[in-house]
């Protein structure tokens, strides 16, 4: 096995202790083991030619993402962004060791650890990639369920502030994502 492979491997074998279940098909999945494999699937679909630096962030993205629950933090806009920085910090912290772990050097380390945690998003090209496919990968497998938690103008709001996160070239496979009628619906609400 190669760094590359021990690294995938070391990320997937800590996403699959993930407690939260989610069913697809026949199979079930731990969540965030889930995640990580949408996540690598769609940054391979969307960029064939990604970095071993950017797999490896993409794959690392949700890393054991249960162990701080949003329910921990105020319920309010404050508590929310706490919540995500924190979340942001432990994801790199956790990539970090594995990586080291997997035999990588400070050099790989740092730039993994720089794009999971989204740093410099429309400045730097990789940062913008991870964030088109984090969009791309909400609105193919998430948002489905996510909106039946919530109203309309709610979700017309989030998918306005997602479309500002993404490239052109992210909205452009944003738009040929096969969604349901009702996402497709709130989403052309979104845009117009």
């Amino acid at each position: 096995m190669n760094k590359f492979e021990r690294a995938i491997s070391l990320i997937d074998e800590v996403n699959s202790t993930d407690p939260t279940q989610e069913v697809v098909g026949d199979t079930v999945f731990p969540k965030e083991l889930l995640y990580s494999l949408r996540m690598s699937q769609q940054l391979l679909e969307f960029l064939p030619d990604a970095s071993e630096e950017l797999q490896l962030a993409a794959r690392a993205q949700h890393i054991k993402r249960w162990a701080i629950p949003r329910e921990s933090y105020p319920m309010d806009r404050i508590g929310y962004l706490k919540w995500r920085e924190d979340l942001k910090v432990m994801h790199a912290k956790i990539t970090d060791e594995l990586l080291l772990e997997a035999g990588y050097g400070e050099e790989i380390r740092d730039r993994v650890t720089f794009l999971v945690k989204k740093k410099l998003i429309k400045k730097d090209s990789e940062s913008q990639t991870l964030e088109d496919v984090i969009c791309l990968v909400f609105l193919k497998h998430y948002f489905e369920d996510f909106s039946r938690k919530h109203s309309d103008e709610k979700l017309i709001d989030i998918l306005r502030k997602t479309w500002q996160k993404m490239s052109e070239k992210g909205r452009k496979a944003a738009l040929n994502l096969k969604l349901s009628d009702t996402a497709s619906d709130l989403l052309n609400a979104a845009l117009n």
